[in-house]
């Protein structure tokens, strides 16, 4: 019987679906245990993980038997697909499962950001009375700069326009015809930073887009955005956007995502109640809805790929 090992959360129905087919290690804490990870993956057929694991080119090695792997969400940062591509070893993520539960969060930061409500929170409930000190917009009318157009991108933008957002967009795999279809204007990623009241990142983290957002990025942002990052963190330089915070580039900020998870001391130091952001512990795709359509998803997938 074909062996499948699972070393992070997958929601029980799907987990109990696949062991009708083959044999399920099951272990949330096996990606903090090395040791035991690279001995169960030895004699594997599928490995199912989410982003605490990391598939090391080390250990692939040791999996002699695996062919697929199962990716319970969309980055690929933490598997080394260039080793599974030379040998043979396809990977399955869980590609727009998640888009919904995303973009929601990118619109509700969106939305609280441009209204100060972090401050508005902070001064009200310290006994305070903001009211007249607190400038509040709106999102319709404003200009949504995506940096990044896919399954993500799109969604964010077809609620973005329900509220009368005008929505731009870098991103040079994109066609011209699937802009136009989205009514969304194509431009330079400089012309985005100097147009955009809000700019959410909706990138892979590649070498070409490590610290893509850096003090001369916001050196071009004209109209200063509220920056949105739900993708990769190292995609921003979060020194660097602190900086330009309290340079007054910016207006506020949204991170679900940073270089090193959990967030370093030295980064969540340096933010106050004061401040205009908004912190989650990347969970902007996490939802008891979107848990479910993921594990599902990777469950047919990690099924149909063994039984064929």
């Amino acid at each position: 019987m074909k062996k499948v090992l699972i070393t992070e959360f997958m929601e029980q129905d799907s987990v109990d679906k696949i062991s009708e087919n083959f044999e399920v290690i099951y272990d949330t804490n096996l990606h903090a245990d090395p040791d035991a990870l690279s001995s169960l993956i030895s004699d594997t057929d599928a490995v199912i993980v989410r982003n605490k694991t990391q598939l090391t080119e080390a250990l692939l090695t040791e999996a002699k038997n695996l062919s697929f792997v199962g990716r319970l969400g969309v980055g690929l940062d933490n598997i080394d697909t260039d080793f599974c591509s030379r040998n043979n070893i396809f990977v399955q993520p869980a590609t727009g499962m998640n888009a919904d539960s995303v973009a929601e969060y990118v619109i509700t930061c969106s939305l609280s950001l441009l209204k100060n409500i972090p401050i508005a929170h902070t001064g009200t409930s310290s006994g305070q009375w903001p009211r007249t000190s607190i400038e509040s917009r709106e999102l319709g009318g404003k200009t949504l700069g995506l940096l990044g157009f896919g399954v993500i991108g799109k969604k964010v933008c077809r609620l973005a326009q329900v509220f009368g957002a005008k929505v731009i967009t870098y991103d040079p795999f994109v066609p011209q015809s699937d802009a136009t279809d989205h009514n969304v204007s194509l431009v330079e990623q400089e012309k985005l930073f100097s147009l955009s009241d809000v700019i959410s990142i909706h990138l892979p983290l590649t070498n070409e887009t490590k610290d893509l957002i850096n003090a001369n990025s916001f050196n071009l942002m004209k109209r200063k955005p509220i920056i949105i990052n739900s993708s990769r963190g190292s995609i921003v330089n979060e020194y660097d956007l602190l900086r330009a915070y309290s340079g007054n580039l910016i207006n506020g900020f949204a991170l679900d995502v940073y270089s090193s998870e959990p967030v370093k001391e030295d980064f969540y130091k340096e933010i106050s109640n004061s401040m205009n952001c908004i912190l989650t512990p990347h969970t902007s795709g996490v939802t008891t809805e979107s848990n479910v359509r993921v594990s599902q998803f990777i469950a047919e997938k990690t099924i149909s790929f063994l039984e064929n």
